[in-house]
């Protein structure tokens, strides 16, 4: 999924049906979607709709519309697209602050220079994913903003200890795969992950190897560890001799 100029109507600012003049009520959170591909801006959109608590209230495709949107729809997080037709992404957002706009942003793009990440950073970004991704990506980062925000929304700061809570969360990390044994990657842990994740029933280590492209050894080391911590379950094979082959199925 890569960030490009769709037809010439993917740039209007489009509402959602339902969406007003103020930010979402009750529990729903209000998300506008800035991305210049319309095409790739309904993908991100039906995304997000698929998460709880999310709504998406509006699309807009260049950074003008989206300061405008946000003024309009009152979004709580605006998912940002830096390579935009009108200006670079990035600098939508201080001219959000400098209009009043409390929104959060959460970066969605392809760009992948340490600049432009220690930029995304300075601005106070909530979040950086990288395109192409997958639902559970995303999904996995606007689930930790959920569950941040209601932190900073309910909580009453008597003491340091209340605003270091605050901000652990805050610097929880983006991974799904919990705390390592020494020795393992947790880029490797990832690709193991979705690779079980998108598989068709089970895979045994050497069809997880030749998907993964590490060793069969290595992903059999991975996949007894995601075993171990309840991630995924082990079932036999048995052909006619030998030892039964070990096949994985991921859990939740």
């Amino acid at each position: 999924m890569t960030a490009s100029s769709g037809p010439a109507d993917a740039t209007a600012t489009t509402a959602e049906p339902g969406a007003g003049h103020s930010r979402t009520h009750g529990s729903a959170i209000g998300v506008l979607v800035v991305d210049d591909d319309f095409m790739v801006a309904r993908v991100h959109r039906a995304f997000v709709e698929r998460v709880e608590p999310f709504r998406v209230v509006g699309v807009a495709g260049t950074g003008e519309q989206a300061l405008t949107a946000v003024g309009e729809l009152r979004p709580d997080l605006v998912l940002l697209d830096l390579y935009l037709p009108d200006v670079f992404g990035l600098d939508v957002i201080p001219r959000l602050r400098a209009a009043g706009h409390d929104c959060d942003v959460m970066v969605i793009s392809a760009a992948r220079e340490a600049d432009t990440v220690r930029g995304a950073v300075r601005h106070g970004v909530v979040d950086y994913l990288l395109k192409p991704f997958e639902f559970e990506d995303l999904r996995l980062r606007l689930e930790r903003y959920a569950a941040q925000r209601g932190r900073l929304l309910g909580t009453v700061v008597r003491s340091q200890a209340d605003v270091d809570r605050v901000l652990a969360g805050a610097a929880a990390p983006t991974s799904s795969v919990p705390a390592l044994p020494k020795g393992m990657s947790v880029e490797t842990a990832e690709l193991v992950e979705r690779v079980l994740r998108e598989a068709d029933g089970t895979l045994s280590a050497s069809e997880c190897a030749a998907l993964t492209g590490v060793s069969r050894v290595s992903a059999r080391r991975y996949l007894e560890y995601f075993a171990e911590t309840g991630r995924a379950e082990i079932t036999l094979r048995y052909g006619g001799t030998g030892r039964p082959e070990r096949r994985y199925r991921r859990l939740g």
